[in-house]
């Protein structure tokens, strides 16, 4: 899809369903979703107002395959950042209690019923979490979460009996089941990839551990990261990017981006390539209205310690 000058469009957000990074836009005025895939993308763009809209639904296509659903009335966000009628409607909601509370549509169960993976991943601040993934999502779900390093750990033949494992993780070892974006942001800008893949390897070797105590066949696979990402993971030389000093839902903005990791882009202000970069979460324009046409960011005032 080709971005149109002076379209409004509701902004999704990325996806990594494709295999690669890639931004999910509604047309306001057709209502339709299409895709545009960000790496070398050019975008200029300005919000228009304050208010946020739903961003729709998850639908199940066939058994293990889920697809965006636009919100057809355009509403004003609620709960989750949908309407009532979306979040009412969408079969995905229950999947993170469905080991508990046992309430899911037959589409939701059949999806479930698939083989699940347990996995570590570590952020750049070296945080980590405990997650899980279906087989049929094995690599996107930890695409998408902006991750620096993930190892498989376990598999199970269907979700229930993954998070039943997740929780005890939980449990054993106080790991968390999610990260913030603030946070995974903020650590782009200086990462110490030693210090982070020391703390993740000791986390899996405990994870592991803690898994055949508890009598649990174990493995011990790492997810590859996509190459898309490659240039936010590994900076060439230090000081030579900062967090994007500008707040993406007001004023206009316009940059070029270089590199994807999870919803987090490295990107630049101009076509010299000497310029400092920038990183930032596209997400936060989830649910906005956005005008797209020759936009630029305000002015940046530079502080020497950048240098």
């Amino acid at each position: 899809m080709e971005l149109v000058t002076g379209r409004q469009y509701l902004w999704h957000g990325i996806t990594w369903a494709t295999g690669i990074p890639t931004l999910l836009l509604a047309d306001t005025t057709t209502g339709v979703l299409d895709q545009v895939e960000v790496i070398g993308q050019r975008l200029g763009l300005k919000v228009v107002g304050p208010a946020r809209f739903c961003t729709g639904r998850y639908d199940f296509t066939e058994t293990f395959r889920v697809e965006p659903r636009p919100c057809p009335q355009q509403a004003v966000a609620e709960r989750g950042g949908q309407c009532a009628t979306c979040h009412e409607r969408d079969e995905f909601r229950f999947a993170h209690h469905f080991h508990t509370s046992g309430h899911a549509s037959p589409a939701l169960t059949a999806y479930m019923a698939q083989p699940h993976w347990l996995y570590i991943a570590t952020f750049a601040n070296a945080a980590s979490k405990v997650g899980t993934a279906a087989a049929s999502r094995r690599k996107s779900r930890l695409d998408e979460q902006g991750a620096m390093r993930a190892t498989y750990i376990a598999q199970a033949p269907d979700g229930r009996a993954i998070r039943h494992l997740e929780d005890a993780l939980s449990r054993e070892l106080g790991l968390t089941q999610a990260i913030r974006a603030a946070a995974k942001l903020a650590a782009l800008v200086s990462l110490d990839h030693g210090h982070l893949d020391v703390a993740h390897e000791e986390l899996v070797d405990q994870a592991i551990a803690t898994l055949t105590a508890l009598g649990v066949p174990t493995r011990r696979e790492a997810w590859k990261p996509p190459a898309e990402g490659h240039a936010l993971r590994t900076p060439q030389r230090p000081q030579e990017r900062a967090i994007y000093p500008h707040d993406v839902r007001t004023d206009e903005h316009g940059f070029s981006i270089e590199s994807c990791s999870g919803t987090h882009v490295l990107a630049r202000l101009s076509a010299n390539v000497e310029d400092i970069h920038y990183v930032l979460d596209l997400n936060t324009l989830k649910g906005h209205r956005v005008l797209t046409g020759n936009y630029t960011s305000p002015p940046v005032s530079l502080q020497g310690s950048l240098f």
